[in-house]
């Protein structure tokens, strides 16, 4: 499936990352969203090294642009991440599965 994407995306905190995570899913923008708490994130922000506790979550979409946009809006970074791996292959079931859960926009 050629516009399967796996997006991977930080948030300060579980709550937020329900919240949002849930709001995508309701969009139907996003499929499944998993959620990795304890991540520890180093990263170079307005020039200076931070550190912070994030929340990883893994975005399973077929609608990428539509995702984005979402994120822009809901996300409270600034700038948040928001890096989509291209899906190669997968099983066929799954990948029909994700295609019905995030509709083409008619």
């Amino acid at each position: 499936m050629e516009n399967a994407v796996v997006i991977l995306c930080t948030f300060p905190d579980i709550e937020q990352a329900r919240q949002i995570g849930a709001a995508l899913v309701e969009r139907q923008v996003a499929a499944c969203v998993n959620l990795l708490p304890g991540v520890e994130s180093i990263y170079r922000w307005e020039g200076k090294v931070e550190q912070a506790g994030e929340i990883l979550a893994f975005i399973k979409t077929t609608r990428y642009a539509e995702l984005e946009a979402a994120i822009h809006e809901l996300h409270p970074y600034e700038v948040p991440e928001i890096l989509a791996l291209s899906v190669i292959n997968g099983s066929p079931e799954y990948l029909a599965w994700l295609e019905r859960c995030c509709p083409p926009i008619p």
